[in-house]
């Protein structure tokens, strides 16, 4: 076996004990959720009252964006029904055939959930349309004049869809969901509620500090939140004294490159080029990400979401542009005028604020 052999094998192992350790921390009910008090509140009396006809519960659209709990909820709604879960995802059903040879071994009562369903393909979702409504798919059979169109029934189940990009949703399909979950962001409370109860299924010492170190650099992400716990936790074994403890904290968070802000290499990438290289902007996506030598999408949807929420960056019509606040959290001095393309300057003393 060769070295790039070993090294993808490692990788792949890696990848999937990452995988696993996050379905170890996700909650089974729905009252161990943290967070999302509005989408749980809602989501129990979808459920309760789904349970107490002796049905189905309807469709539900969850809405968001990546690591705020979607697969997890769809999996505790299977669970509080009682039903059986099938996952699949948008991308994976790249024709009509695909999503009718999954409903076909759908059973009574069954739980499907489909990740990134804006993604669906356009024959596919007209089937969808269908199955959802009237719980029937029309299965052709043949080509051409030949071509017979055989109805197939199926039994009542409750599809989930999840998605990042509600607007991405054709209007029929969105149309079809009997509740739709919009899910925020988490705060910083929640957070730690997330990380205290990770810490515990993990038998993790954590001492409160350092959880609110962790959750102060999540981007009010859960899912964040466990990833960055588990990197604390590392640290601490090997160059620590086994406690997760706040110094430990913010070592281990140094070493990961996550600042106090919460911003990655990317963000910080991202901001630097911004600002250094086009002088805070207006700016072209594509621009910033052949500097920063990522794909467009991946600044869109990865970096710029943040960043846009904590105020670093803004849209304008002609491209993205720094804002006051990302040129002090890099310490440079702002170009005297406003689009100016004046390379960003060091403050003197250092301080992340020019002098007085």
């Amino acid at each position: 076996m060769t070295a790039v052999d070993e090294e993808a094998l490692t990788s792949a192992e890696a990848d999937e004990l990452e995988r696993a350790a996050e379905a170890a921390l996700r909650p089974k009910r729905l009252e161990e959720f943290v967070g999302q008090r509005v989408v749980r509140e809602q989501l129990a009396l979808v459920l309760q009252a789904a349970r107490s006809r002796g049905a189905c519960a309807d469709h539900v659209l969850l809405a968001g964006p990546p690591g705020l709990g979607k697969t997890t909820l769809a999996m505790i709604i299977a669970s509080e029904m009682h039903a059986s879960l099938r996952l699949t995802s948008g991308p994976a059903i790249t024709h009509a055939g695909d999503l009718a040879a999954i409903l076909s071994s759908v059973q009574e009562g069954d739980v499907l959930f489909i990740d990134e369903i804006h993604r669906l393909a356009r024959p596919a979702e007209e089937m969808l349309y269908l199955a959802m409504e009237d719980f029937r798919v029309d299965v052709v059979v043949g080509k051409g004049a030949g071509a017979t169109s055989i109805p197939l029934s199926l039994p009542r189940f409750t599809v989930v869809g999840a998605t990042t990009r509600a607007g991405l949703l054709p209007a029929p399909l969105r149309d079809r969901f009997g509740f739709t979950g919009h899910m925020d962001f988490y705060e910083a409370a929640d957070l730690e509620r997330v990380i205290a109860r990770s810490a515990r299924l993990l038998d993790i010492s954590l001492d409160p500090a350092a959880g609110r170190e962790i959750a102060r650099r999540s981007r009010g992400t859960p899912r964040i939140a466990n990833r960055l716990l588990r990197r604390v936790r590392d640290w601490a074994q090997v160059r620590g004294n086994g406690a997760a403890d706040e110094a430990a904290a913010r070592a281990a968070l140094e070493v990961f490159e996550v600042d106090p802000r919460g911003l990655d290499r990317l963000d910080r990438s991202v901001l630097h080029t911004l600002c250094v290289r086009f002088g805070g902007g207006p700016v072209g996506l594509t621009s910033i990400a052949m500097a920063v030598g990522e794909e467009p999408e991946t600044v869109e949807t990865v970096a710029e979401p943040y960043l846009l929420r904590e105020g670093f960056l803004v849209r304008t019509p002609r491209g993205r542009a720094a804002t006051a606040l990302a040129w002090d959290h890099l310490g440079l001095r702002p170009p005297s005028a406003p689009g100016t393309q004046a390379q960003g300057t060091l403050f003197v003393d250092g301080s992340g604020a020019p002098p007085a």
